[in-house]
């Protein structure tokens, strides 16, 4: 694996590139942030020696990766909130054509109004959650001390939990696409379970 992602993995462009992809992801939900993520972090578990036997001159840092994503992250939640929170009517009109937005947009208000701020942290592991999650809380008018310490949450964990699968895949599988791979499919079930969580009624409590 190294020998074939050398060129990304070994140069210092793949914190801009891992960056520039979890930045945008939540406008273009589709682009492989996490992918990229885990294969950096998987080539940087080399950088220890334990996966391979011998330590490469140019991987990856492990903790300036989990910084950089995590970064990055809370950068495009606080773009898309702002943008959304801005926009105003128009944002009210384009989410009321969406089922699942307005769905999400009303649960969300009624979380964060009860300090159910970890809805943020669960949305970020599922599939579009942090786009739905983010813009709704802007087009909501949440106030930034409701949202912007849940996404900082949320995007460290997310951060810390793709590095680290990609570093445990590698150590106990090698530096391989297998490694990837088996990685990628626990991030893709932790996605799957966060987005059940969110479909789950919110429950209503009693004065």
């Amino acid at each position: 694996m190294l020998e074939s992602m050398g060129p990304l993995t070994g140069s210092s462009w793949i914190y801009a590139i891992v960056a520039i992809s979890v930045l945008f992801d939540v406008f273009l939900p589709m682009l492989p942030s996490g992918v990229l993520v885990i294969t950096a972090a998987t080539a940087a578990a080399a950088g220890t020696g334990a996966a391979t036997g011998q330590v490469p001159h140019d991987v990856p840092d492990i903790l300036a990766l989990i910084l950089c994503a995590a970064t990055a992250s809370v950068l495009g939640d606080f773009c898309a909130y702002r943008l959304a929170r801005r926009g105003g009517a128009r944002f009210d009109r384009a989410i009321a054509r969406s089922r699942r937005l307005t769905s999400a947009q009303a649960r969300l208000g009624s979380a964060l109004a009860r300090g159910g701020g970890p809805l943020v942290v669960i949305a970020r592991f599922a599939p579009a959650g942090r786009s739905l999650v983010s813009l709704g809380a802007g087009a909501a008018q949440r106030r930034n001390r409701d949202f912007l310490p849940w996404s900082a949450l949320a995007g460290i964990a997310w951060a810390g939990y793709s590095v680290g699968l990609g570093y445990v895949g590698a150590q106990w599988l090698g530096a391989t696409w297998l490694a990837a791979g088996v990685s990628l499919l626990a991030l893709f079930g932790a996605g799957a379970a966060a987005a059940y969580l969110m479909r789950r009624p919110v429950a209503t409590t009693t004065g």
